[in-house]
């Protein structure tokens, strides 16, 4: 009973747990690696704008995946982003469906143009 209301505010603790666990596997990398890893984590926290729990979950489970075996395999760093880093991290990012933080403020906007154009008196 009490764990269901701790979730009800604070989310699902097992997607919490999972997500430290990949949080150390990425920390647990070869320098490069590990570098990249949370580079790449930071910006898709900050600009990846998804909001679901489980998707984000999802989302860097196979991040910390990529990277593992990247290291297993030495494949250089910058083979995996690119030269664009950006570009490689909003394309990873793009691949997990979820609601988006953004989604709020599309809807925000459709719904004042639309009431704007039912108040227009011409």
């Amino acid at each position: 009973m009490t764990t269901r209301w701790i979730e009800r505010v604070t989310g699902s603790l097992e997607e919490k747990r999972q997500y430290r666990r990949d949080k150390a596997r990425m920390e647990a990398l070869p320098t490069p690696y590990a570098a990249a890893a949370k580079a790449l984590r930071r910006y898709l926290m900050y600009c990846g704008g998804v909001t679901d729990g489980a998707t984000i979950v999802t989302m860097l489970g196979d991040l910390a995946d990529l990277w593992e075996a990247a290291a297993a395999d030495g494949t250089p760093v910058r083979q995996i982003v690119g030269e664009d880093p950006v570009e490689f991290a909003e394309t990873f990012a793009e691949a997990y469906t979820g609601k988006r933080w953004i989604d709020k403020e599309r809807e925000r906007l459709v719904s004042a143009i639309d009431d704007a154009e039912r108040r227009d008196p011409s």
